[in-house]
């Protein structure tokens, strides 16, 4: 699970997460959305240790991420909306890198990399240096690589750029099928349908504050009252003040 506690991350003057509080349980799938610049990927950043927070808590399964980082990031897995990747390498050795990086037996990895590469369809690539890839095969390699360590806690931005329907298909299926099998999952995404196609709960982020959470029967109330569209509903919550 995930929790958060008052966090605020201040950049000068500027308050870019403000006080924000919320718990995504096991096996829950938590969409995030909210305006450009509203405080999404601040808060990513935040719970994959990339930034430290100016105050507030993280706890990644019940550990203390301020206090215990490694420990807290062994069940975390994190795919950033542009992936790092070390283009000279190919697919499989930044596969195996990842793989080492968590401490992984060998043979595991080479267990996990086999499936997840035929599971992805990214056969006829994996040999080749990550400099030929399009940003769609990263995505897809990097999203591989999060899941060899079977992570109890995904976090991740805009999992669908650059990828293809067929593609998307199946990175969709196979987060909803890991939040079936109890992990929890955090996912930022500017895509109203994606948000209702796959989340249990929906966070609505505005100006670093959390201003709005529903889960599936919320928005469903909300369709069949209104005109059907989630996206109206979040319009109106967002919209700038005059």
């Amino acid at each position: 699970m995930l929790r958060l506690e008052n966090l605020t991350k201040k950049f000068g003057d500027f308050v870019a997460v403000d006080n924000l509080t919320l718990e995504v349980k096991s096996g829950e799938f938590f969409g995030f959305l909210g305006p450009n610049g509203a405080g999404k990927t601040t808060t990513i950043k935040m719970i994959a240790g990339l930034i430290q927070p100016t105050s507030g808590k993280i706890f990644i399964c019940g550990i203390d991420a301020l206090k215990e980082p490694e420990k807290a990031k062994s069940y975390l897995a994190y795919v950033p909306d542009q992936p790092y990747m070390y283009d000279k390498l190919t697919g499989r050795e930044f596969l195996y890198f990842i793989g080492g990086l968590f401490k992984m037996d060998k043979i595991e990895i080479k267990k996990k990399i086999d499936f997840w590469v035929q599971h992805f369809e990214i056969e006829k690539w994996i040999d080749r240096r990550i400099e030929e890839y399009s940003q769609g095969m990263k995505q897809r390699v990097i999203i591989a690589s999060a899941l060899l360590h079977d992570p109890k806690v995904i976090v991740i931005d805009e999992p669908m750029i650059g990828l293809d329907p067929r593609s998307a298909r199946i990175v969709k299926d196979t987060l909803k099928q890991k939040s079936k099998e109890g992990v929890t999952i955090f996912m930022s995404t500017h895509s109203i349908e994606v948000a209702e196609e796959l989340c249990d709960t929906i966070g609505i982020i505005k100006d670093g504050k959390l201003i709005a959470k529903f889960d599936a029967e919320d928005i469903q109330k909300f369709k069949q009252s209104q005109d059907g569209r989630f996206e109206s509903l979040f319009i109106e919550l967002t919209k700038s003040e005059s």
